[in-house]
């Protein structure tokens, strides 16, 4: 829906640095457009004054004012023709966006119990009986019973966990549920990571 008079930052341009905001970044899109050097020079440095102001708290850190003038660099795409009082040459790689990093591949039984203890599944299954496979046997239950009440709302339960631990060693661990302990486990550890993020926001 379109209204007279509204801009929208999902109809705008999108920042190169978003954390300079919009009005440093037209800016320098009009430093790039003055006619001469020494205005292009003066305007530039002033902008540089300005992203100054906005984060004093960070004139102790080493090489400061380099980030400053690198940040200009990136935000001006490069484009703005003036006398640098310092290298912005190596601002490019930070410009510069990190290849994907491809996800691996390979089929993940339950996906509620991930990889990692996919592979401790396997693990189990090749080890002797004896204390150390007693132990990771431990490890792998309780975090097999966190991740269930993790991802069921709180609930688990304990047969479950037998069932499938058996199921993924192919029979080869059997827990004894009138003998084993499940470690206790608090509302702390059944934080799921997105509900972190909502907090620092």
């Amino acid at each position: 829906m379109n209204i007279d008079g509204l801009d929208y930052n999902t109809q705008r341009e999108r920042l190169i640095l978003p954390g300079y905001g919009r009005e440093i970044q037209k800016m320098i899109d009009h430093a790039i457009t003055l006619p001469t050097k020494e205005e292009r020079q003066q305007c530039a440095e002033t902008i540089v004054a300005v992203m100054d102001n906005m984060n004093p708290q960070n004139r102790d850190n080493a090489d400061y004012m380099q980030k400053l003038w690198d940040h200009l660099a990136i935000m001006a795409g490069f484009r703005l023709d003036i006398d640098y009082p310092c290298d912005v040459s190596q601002a490019a790689q930070i410009a510069r966006r990190p290849e994907p990093m491809d996800y691996p591949a390979g089929d993940t039984p339950v996906r509620h119990y991930g990889r990692i203890m996919s592979s401790l599944f396997g693990r189990l299954k090749e080890m002797q009986p004896g204390e150390e496979r007693d132990e990771l046997t431990r490890l792998v239950a309780n975090q097999m019973k966190r991740s269930l009440m993790q991802w069921s709302h709180g609930s688990a339960d304990n047969e479950k966990v037998a069932s499938d631990l058996a199921r993924y060693t192919d029979g080869k661990i059997q827990l004894d549920l009138s003998t084993f302990k499940f470690s206790k486990i608090s509302e702390r550890d059944l934080v799921q990571p997105q509900q972190n993020n909502k907090k620092r926001r």
